[in-house]
């Protein structure tokens, strides 16, 4: 997604201000292009975000803005919520809605009793997750996903993460709505596609939506839309301040 080049400032408006912004992130965005815009609208030197979000997937991303750059690491390190749905049956190569179909098998033999038990036995604590190909992780300094579009193909280790709460909300067969609460560098797409695998069906990611990421929340999120209709001057009334990620240091 491309945008124009931001407006010149006033003379009088050459600061930006500190702090930290929730955006509740369209479908169709990259993180970057969420990072991008808001540069351009209210005509920031300096922003950046906590943690990307897919293109597809919608919900909570945490923008940071002057000082607040200062926290990338910080906020991205934090634990993730998420409500997400997957459908068994199918698998595809990125392990989600958008990939080419890889496989497919029959899921009407699952049970809703089944899936709950293999979710509390093998997908919730310390579980060891392969990353994806479609992801950010670099291998001899590439990412994964420039080699998977090229249709490469890279031995990938095994990686230890945490899931403290992963709850069936709703299954109606093939269709499972969940919710996740988990550690950092966990991909929501893999816990699916390794649920259809060790049910014998396959299965992708369908949706997914952010609840929280640290000690923010959804809920306290702007929309979009309702940040394109903000006038400059207001952006610092919906800026959390940099003690919300509770380091002074921040502050130097």
């Amino acid at each position: 997604m491309q945008f124009a080049p931001p407006p010149p400032r006033p003379a009088s408006d050459t600061t930006d201000p500190d702090g930290i912004l929730l955006v509740d992130k369209p479908a169709g965005m990259t993180s970057s292009d969420v990072v991008v815009a808001v540069r351009r609208m209210f005509r920031l030197k300096k922003t950046g975000h906590g943690g990307t979000l897919d293109p597809g997937a919608t919900g909570l991303l945490v923008l940071l803005i002057g000082r607040g750059t200062r926290a990338q690491d910080r906020i991205m390190g934090g634990d993730k919520t998420y409500q997400g749905t997957l459908r068994l049956g199918r698998e595809t190569s990125t392990q989600d809605w958008e990939g080419e179909t890889r496989a497919e098998a029959d899921p009407s033999g699952v049970t809703e009793a089944a899936l709950r038990d293999l979710i509390d036995r093998e997908f919730t604590g310390d579980v060891l997750q392969v990353p994806p190909m479609v992801s950010a992780i670099k291998i001899n300094g590439e990412p994964l996903y420039k080699l998977a579009r090229r249709g490469e193909e890279a031995e990938r280790k095994p990686r230890l993460i945490h899931v403290y709460d992963f709850s069936l909300d709703h299954f109606a067969n093939p269709d499972a709505a969940f919710t996740v609460r988990c550690s950092k560098g966990t991909y929501i797409r893999t816990l699916c596609h390794d649920i259809g695998e060790q049910l014998g069906c396959h299965a992708h990611m369908t949706s997914l939506r952010r609840l929280s990421c640290g000690p923010f929340r959804l809920e306290n999120a702007l929309s979009f839309e309702a940040l394109k209709l903000l006038p400059r001057p207001e952006l610092v009334n919906h800026l959390l301040p940099l003690t919300a990620i509770g380091d002074s240091s921040l502050l130097a």
